[in-house]
C-alpha cells in the first residue's frame, strides 16, 4: 500500500486545503493509506515516517477530535506537535497571515489550521513554504472527508456506487465537501435540505464536473422521502455551525422536519446490512451538555439533528468515524511530508 524509498511522492510537499486540489486517484490514495496506517497501529507496528519533524497546530476554532487526531497522529509518526490556540496567535489581529506564515514556516515542517476563513489557510500555504493542512474552514472540511470515506469503505468494502444522503444544512462546509469528494470517488451524493439551505451553484457545478467522469449521481432536493430513498449512508451535522449561534431560531424552524430519526432511516428502504448512520460530532442527541440544556430552555427541544435512538442504534458509526480521524490525518501528513510515495497506477 504505502512504500518508503528514494522516489519522491507526487504528494510530497503539497498542502491539503480542499478536495479539488487533488485528483480522484490521489484522494482515494489518502483513504487507502489511512486504512493501511490504521492496520499498522492495531498491530503495534511502528511507522515513524515523520521522525524529527515539528508540526504547528493553529486553532482559531476549538475542537476535540481535530486537535486530538492531529496530536496523536503526529506523535505516532514520530513528529512533535505544538498547539497554538486563538489566544496564542495574532492572525489578522496584530500580525498579518503572511508574516505569521513566514515565521512559522521557518520553525516548523508543517502547519495545521482550523478556523473561519478559507483564505487564511490558503495564505498560510502560499507564504509559509511548508505543507499546510486544513483542519476546517467555513467553506471546506477536507480532512473529515478522508475519515468519513475510510469508515464507509471499512463498512461496505468499496466506495464507488454507494449513495450518501447528507440531511440538514446543505450550504455548510460538510455539504460542500461531500458534494465534491463524493463525486470524485463515484459515490452518489444526495443533499436533502430545505430550499433556503441548498448548496451554492458554483459548488454543485464543481461536483458535477467530477460526477460526469466518475458516474456519480447528484441529487439536491427538499423532498425527504425521495432524497433518502436507496441511501447506504445517512449523514447529518449540527444545525448551527460555530460562529452562527444567532441563527438557532431560524434553523430550528427550517430543519426540524429534517431531523434524522428512525422514521427517516426507514424511508431509505434499505436492508439493515446496507445502511449506516454517520455524524462528524459533536451531536445534539440529548440534553447531557450545557449547550443542549440552553437550547432546551429556549426552544423546548431535547433532541435536534439526530434522535438519541438513532445515535445509539445498530446503524450508528459515528465513533468508528471519530477514531478514523486520527488515521486519516496520519495519512495526510505522512503522504505530504514524509518519505512515502504513491504507487503508479
Amino acid at each position: 500500500m504505502a512504500y518508503q524509498g528514494k522516489e519522491q511522492s507526487v504528494l510530497q510537499g503539497r498542502s491539503f486545503l480542499k478536495e479539488k486540489d487533488f485528483t480522484p486517484e490521489e484522494f482515494e490514495y489518502f483513504i487507502d493509506l489511512g486504512l493501511h496506517l490504521k492496520a499498522l497501529k492495531k498491530q503495534n507496528i511502528p511507522h515513524h515516517y515523520l521522525e524529527g519533524k515539528n508540526i504547528a497546530l493553529l486553532f482559531e476554532k476549538t475542537s476535540t477530535r481535530t486537535r486530538s487526531a492531529f496530536t496523536t497522529a503526529a506523535v505516532d509518526l514520530g513528529a512533535h506537535p505544538e498547539f497554538l490556540g486563538k489566544d496564542d496567535i495574532q492572525l489578522n489581529k496584530k500580525e498579518s497571515v503572511e508574516d505569521t506564515a513566514k515565521v512559522l514556516g521557518s520553525m516548523f515542517d508543517g502547519i495545521e489550521f482550523r478556523g473561519f476563513k478559507q483564505q487564511t489557510v490558503e495564505d498560510l500555504a502560499k507564504y509559509s513554504g511548508v505543507p499546510v493542512w486544513n483542519g476546517l474552514t467555513d467553506e471546506w472540511h477536507p480532512t473529515q472527508m478522508i475519515a468519513d470515506f475510510m469508515t464507509a469503505k471499512e463498512t461496505f468494502g468499496h466506495l464507488k456506487g454507494l449513495t450518501l444522503s447528507f440531511v440538514g444544512d446543505g450550504r455548510n462546509n460538510m455539504a460542500n465537501s461531500f458534494l465534491v469528494a463524493g463525486s470524485m470517488l463515484g459515490v452518489n451524493i444526495h443533499i436533502v435540505a430545505p430550499k433556503e439551505l441548498f448548496p451554492a451553484k458554483e459548488i454543485v457545478d464543481i461536483a458535477q464536473s467530477y460526477a460526469d467522469k466518475s458516474g456519480s449521481k447528484i441529487v439536491i432536493t427538499d423532498d425527504i422521502d425521495a432524497g433518502v430513498k436507496g441511501s447506504n449512508i445517512v449523514y447529518t451535522d449540527v444545525w448551527v455551525s460555530m460562529g452562527e449561534e444567532d441563527q438557532w431560531a431560524e434553523r430550528i424552524k427550517l430543519l426540524q422536519p429534517y431531523q434524522v430519526n428512525m422514521e427517516l432511516l426507514h424511508k431509505t428502504q434499505m436492508p439493515d446490512d446496507e445502511l449506516i448512520f454517520m455524524h462528524c460530532l459533536p451531536a445534539f442527541h440529548d440534553v447531557s451538555t450545557e449547550y443542549a440544556e440552553n437550547i432546551k430552555e429556549q426552544y423546548g427541544l431535547t433532541e435536534m439533528e439526530v434522535t438519541d435512538e438513532v445515535f445509539r442504534s445498530k446503524y450508528a458509526r459515528q465513533f468508528e468515524e471519530a477514531e478514523n480521524r486520527q488515521h486519516s490525518i496520519k495519512a495526510i501528513m505522512a503522504a505530504t511530508l514524509g518519505n512515502l510515495f504513491m504507487p503508479k497506477a
